[in-house]
């Protein structure tokens, strides 16, 4: 009989729909849409106008991978800080403007990267379009054009009923066709809902009838767990679909934990190249090792790890191996012990008291050669 060799299959590269063809805009040196990658977008809980505060959460946002920052600029005092927010960060900044027009004009000034506008609740803001194309284009900021179920134009509501996704759309072009008669059209464009499947439909219209680039978001998704699932389910529907330019993760949680999720949820369709990555299992009547302990004090220990590393955590002997196997490193456990795989092959066995202390030994090996 001809031995079966085993070791790491070949993997299929993952793959979603090709990206819809968007014009591109460009966020500070961000490129956003045409083709560039997508970006991940936060912002911040400070009051803006304490500089000092706020620019720590940018710095804390930046080293969590985000690219974009939103902040927001309700006041006086919000749009005088904007200046020197804006040339200290480190990433691209937004200014988030409502209610007041004078303050779109204020962050444009400013030097902000971008200027998200919400049509729905700024006082006379079709009537000042004219004027803020010309300032943002004497400037070269661009414009998100912001539509919220929340704050939806009255004449919408009346009309629709509710914060329907024709609504959400229609609200949209509406807005980007006034900037387009002043010859304006370096927009990007949301419509967002909390709704996950009210918010997909709004998207897919969306892109249907432009091509302006989109930034998605579930808003008000919630606290971190029921956000997160909205967020992973709405922007996965997507982004398979190949829509979408850039995302935000909107969470009841710390600015950095919405970084977090998005830079995963990207990963796992394919979308960024992946950094470390635990694969363990749900543990079963079958497990004979604590994998909850095993699997948070490895991902405790690997934390901070930058290259993209698979590494499998399982508690038994069924899918042990094969996952393990599969995974650049990873455990089989059973009976006390654990077997260590590297690349698909069996490198030794140890008692469960050292697996956490071996992967991660191993995990430094194969990081070092990957540098």
């Amino acid at each position: 009989m001809t031995a079966v060799p085993l070791g790491v299959p070949e993997v299929p590269a993952r793959q979603v729909a090709p990206r819809r063809r968007s014009r591109e805009i460009h966020v500070g040196p961000v490129a956003v849409g045409g083709g560039a990658p997508v970006s991940v977008q936060s912002m911040t809980t400070t009051r803006t106008s304490d500089i000092g505060a706020t620019l720590q959460q940018i710095a804390e946002l930046t080293a969590s991978g985000c690219q974009i920052v939103r902040v927001a600029c309700p006041t006086q005092d919000d749009a005088d800080a904007l200046a020197v927010i804006a040339r200290k960060s480190q990433i691209p900044v937004i200014a988030d403007i409502h209610f007041q027009p004078k303050y779109v004009f204020a962050a444009i000034e400013a030097g902000c990267a971008a200027v998200r506008v919400n049509p729905g609740n700024i006082k006379r803001f079709d009537d000042q379009i004219a004027q803020i194309a010309r300032a943002a284009k004497d400037h070269g900021t661009p414009v998100r054009i912001g539509v919220n179920a929340g704050s939806l134009d009255r004449r919408l509501l009346q009309k629709y009923g509710r914060a329907t996704p024709e609504a959400l759309v229609e609200s949209a072009l509406w807005e980007a066709s006034l900037f387009e008669e002043h010859d304006f059209r370096d927009i990007k464009i949301s419509v967002k809902h909390n709704d996950p499947v009210v918010m997909i439909e709004a998207y897919r219209q969306l892109a249907e009838q432009c091509d302006y680039p989109l930034h998605l978001g579930v808003t008000e998704a919630g606290p971190a767990f029921q956000g997160t699932i909205k967020s992973a389910v709405a922007f996965g529907a997507l982004l398979s679909r190949g829509i979408g330019d850039t995302i935000r993760v909107s969470l009841s949680a710390p600015p950095v934990e919405e970084v977090k999720v998005g830079i995963q949820i990207l990963q796992s369709l394919g979308l960024r190249e992946r950094r470390l990555e635990i694969v363990s299992c749900p543990s079963c009547g079958r497990a004979q090792v604590d994998v909850y302990r095993l699997a948070d004090e490895v991902t405790a220990g690997l934390d901070g790890l930058e290259v993209p590393l698979r590494v499998a955590v399982m508690g038994c002997v069924v899918n042990g191996p094969g996952e393990a196997r599969e995974a650049d490193l990873g455990v089989a456990s059973g009976n006390g012990k654990g077997q260590i795989f590297v690349k698909g092959e069996v490198v030794r066995t140890v008692p469960e008291s050292r697996i956490v202390e071996t992967l991660i030994e191993e995990a430094q090996r194969l990081a070092e050669r990957m540098k």
